[in-house]
């Protein structure tokens, strides 16, 4: 669907314009870093339009890390954009800092009238608490501080924004991976709450890129985690494909994370589900093929809820 010859591409997030254009909002890196590990320092925020979700016009970058010294100095990550009462446009995104080596991540946002120039607001806006989260420290079993990929949706009693987090405990570190949850009223300050999930034996050190969508009048949380970053048990399925759903309710209070089932495909990773012309689709980037990473995204597929899995249409 898109795939650039100088730059990688990768997790991705879409909004529509009231003409019905499709904005999509990737992670970008240049090729000339030649070892794909070094992206992740190196991310910016791509933006590309269509009116199909097939044949995508490239637009300059929608954002880039800031001036230092900031706390995005370092790159810009995965976020979501949602529409204020006002009619601007907001983007929520992950940002990392070069006086921390981009260990520890936090939670932004950049505003626009028109989906294409952005303005970063006075941040960061959302943070890890260690009354419910972990923090960054050697001997944990993780790299980072996890504090990223927020998915905002409005619920009945104000914001709501879903990120990637652990817990910090007795657990295993692979499965110490839970929904973190924040809550506003005005979209500029935050409350961060406790997780809306727990660790559990068939968890994931990593709950990434989530996402809220209805399928087939079935409220869906979508998330990511590759398969060496998921708790003992749950690699011991030898599930197929890195993307899982988990059946939920709103308003959303809690998350059973056990439930999570894969949408089964050989290298689709941090996919989102997005509706065009009555139908739902999932579009991610191309992960790792024959042993090489990708870096592109697919063309949309067509997704259906049977009762237990998210499966191709």
């Amino acid at each position: 669907m898109l795939k650039l010859a100088d730059h990688w591409v990768w997790d991705s997030w879409y909004a529509t314009d009231d003409d019905g254009r499709h904005h999509a909002f990737f992670l970008r890196a240049s090729r000339a870093l030649q070892e794909e590990g070094r992206r992740h320092q190196r991310a910016t925020i791509g933006h590309a339009v269509s009116d199909d979700l097939t044949n995508w016009t490239l637009l300059p970058d929608a954002l880039v890390f800031a001036d230092a010294p900031a706390w995005d100095d370092q790159a810009t990550w995965t976020g979501s954009v949602v529409r204020e009462d006002s009619g601007r446009w907001r983007m929520f995104y992950t940002g990392v800092s070069r006086s921390e080596e981009g260990k520890v991540q936090r939670i932004g946002s950049a505003v626009s009238d028109d989906l294409t120039v952005w303005h970063r607001e006075p941040g960061p806006q959302v943070e890890v608490d260690p009354a419910h989260y972990e923090r960054f420290r050697e001997g944990t079993g993780w790299f980072d501080e996890a504090c990223r990929d927020p998915w905002v949706y409005r619920g009945e009693d104000g914001w709501h924004m879903l990120f990637t987090a652990r817990v910090d405990g007795p657990e295993p570190a692979r499965e110490r991976g839970v929904v973190g949850h924040a809550v506003s009223t005005d979209l500029e300050t935050w409350e961060v709450r406790p997780p809306l999930s727990r660790p559990d034996a068939l968890g994931f050190g990593q709950v990434e890129v989530t996402q809220l969508h209805q399928v087939d009048g079935q409220w869906l949380m979508l998330f990511c985690c590759g398969q060496g970053e998921a708790a003992d048990a749950r690699r011991a399925l030898e599930e197929s494909g890195d993307n899982y759903v988990v059946p939920v309710e709103l308003p959303l209070t809690g998350i059973d994370i056990a439930k999570a089932r894969p949408f089964e495909h050989e290298s689709l990773y941090a996919a989102r589900l997005h509706d065009v012309d009555g139908q739902t689709v999932i579009i991610g980037f191309r992960n790792i093929e024959d042993g090489e990473f990708v870096g592109e995204l697919t063309d949309p597929i067509p997704v259906r809820w049977d009762g237990e899995k998210l499966v191709r249409r």
